[in-house]
């Protein structure tokens, strides 16, 4: 029904009722919509603020500052800043503090590098009219000087289930604080999932990645970085970075009793095969500890001059070894030894490596790869370090290797670097 049919209507009190309201809209040209509406000012579509902010941002083409901070402030007293929101292209917000008195916002959290941003002011008037200002921009590229780079370990491929990730930085990363910026951007996800993970800052410039226990046999396991573009300290920025993907096998798990002269080998927490041994003597003994595989090598010329003997002395060696598994940087191995044969099962005769007969040696060799575990007990050896001679990451308990963490215990672990694993053999 429209205005002229009202006008033309038996005139009932609410005919009168709905015209006078009618004339009232009419000539107050005001916001009101009805008599005894109970509408509101919020409920009316916003009206474009930009003529009652500021915006330290840059207008058109020019690209923003990424080191400078947002700062958005109201002008005249026509209008107060009620919200600003500033999301980037991924969804990333930017923390910001707005005064109480709504004349000023101001973020409080770096912006991101060659980003793309959204600010939405929210306004409100002195009658309580809603207003909004949509703003975009781009932030410019540091110098790549600045860029902060992440290379992951090891190579694509298949694994044991010992084998840590590695995140290897172009540049040193001393403070904490950018620490803990650059450790929350490295993301390690597992399939199956795991129960719970951390990384451990190796030095400045490594940090390695592993469960609390070890990875799940026969899953997948990726890294990846979300650190491009992220301010990590005044004159350093994040860069981009290749995902890494790799897998796992069986768990393979070799303990090699020093006391016993014997070495058990489990799959999947299984004993297949039970080996005699020899081991380091006096002198040499074989490190106590959780040793991974680092390589291996069918031929290997093994000299005793490479780890501090003397040629010519009573210890002195130069043998052609085979099937040799590397398990140290420093030359410790499990490999075939022929000449002691006659020892093994019996006696530890070796300089430190685990000697084993050529056929024994080669079943170990083809069974085992990089990543699976070697376990040595009872030796009177020194306890294997953690880091620098190999992976022995596995030799810190899970409170030790938390403490290698920028980030503080008391942060909820993000559910994509947890994993649910089988318990330790």
């Amino acid at each position: 029904m429209n205005l002229h049919t009202v006008l033309f209507m038996n005139h009932s009190p609410r005919t009168r009722t709905v015209l006078g309201c009618t004339l009232l809209v009419s000539a107050l040209g005001a916001g009101l919509t009805a008599c005894g509406s109970s509408s509101h000012p919020l409920s009316a579509k916003p009206y474009d603020a930009a003529g009652q902010i500021s915006f330290s941002g840059p207008v058109g083409a020019k690209k923003a500052d990424p080191d400078k901070p947002l700062e958005v402030t109201s002008q005249g007293d026509e209008a107060r800043i009620t919200d600003v929101t500033a999301t980037d292209a991924v969804g990333r917000y930017v923390a910001g503090e707005l005064t109480a008195d709504g004349r000023r916002w101001h973020s409080t959290a770096p912006l991101a590098a060659e980003a793309q941003y959204t600010v939405r002011v929210s306004t409100e008037d002195e009658d309580g009219a809603p207003g909004l200002k949509v703003l975009t921009f781009e932030t410019g590229n540091p110098s790549k000087e600045k860029a902060l780079k992440v290379t992951f370990g090891p190579e694509g491929g298949k694994y044991g289930v010992g084998q840590p990730v590695v995140a290897t930085l172009n540049k040193a990363v001393k403070d904490k604080k950018a620490r803990a910026i650059v450790e929350r951007a490295l993301k390690v996800d597992s399939k199956p999932a795991a129960a719970e993970g951390s990384w451990y800052w190796v030095d400045s410039k490594e940090l390695h990645y592993r469960p609390k226990e070890y990875w799940p046999a026969n899953a997948t396991i990726t890294a990846h970085s979300n650190l491009e573009g992220l301010k990590v300290t005044d004159r350093l920025w994040g860069g981009s970075s290749k995902p890494l993907t790799i897998t796992t096998g069986n768990k393979m798990v070799a303990v090699t009793d020093a006391g016993s002269h014997w070495m058990t080998v489990y799959r999947n927490g299984q004993e297949i095969n039970s080996i005699p041994i020899t081991t380091g003597k006096p002198g040499f003994e074989t490190r106590n500890g959780t040793k991974v595989v680092l390589g291996q090598e069918y031929y290997v010329r093994m000299r005793g001059t490479s780890i501090g003997i003397s040629e010519g002395s009573s210890d002195s060696y130069n043998l052609p070894v085979y099937y040799a598994t590397r398990v140290t940087w420093s030359g410790e191995y499990v490999h075939a030894a022929p000449w002691s044969t006659g020892s093994q099962g019996y006696e530890n005769v070796s300089h430190g490596c685990t000697g084993m007969s050529t056929g024994n040696a080669e079943w170990f060799f083809d069974t085992f790869r990089k990543g699976d575990i070697v376990k040595v007990v009872n030796s009177y050896g020194e306890d294997m370090d953690p880091f620098g001679n190999g992976f022995g990451d596995w030799n810190l308990g899970w409170k030790e290797w938390r403490k290698g963490s920028a980030l503080t215990a008391t942060e909820t672990a993000d559910p994509a670097q947890q994993a649910r694993l089988s318990p330790e053999l």
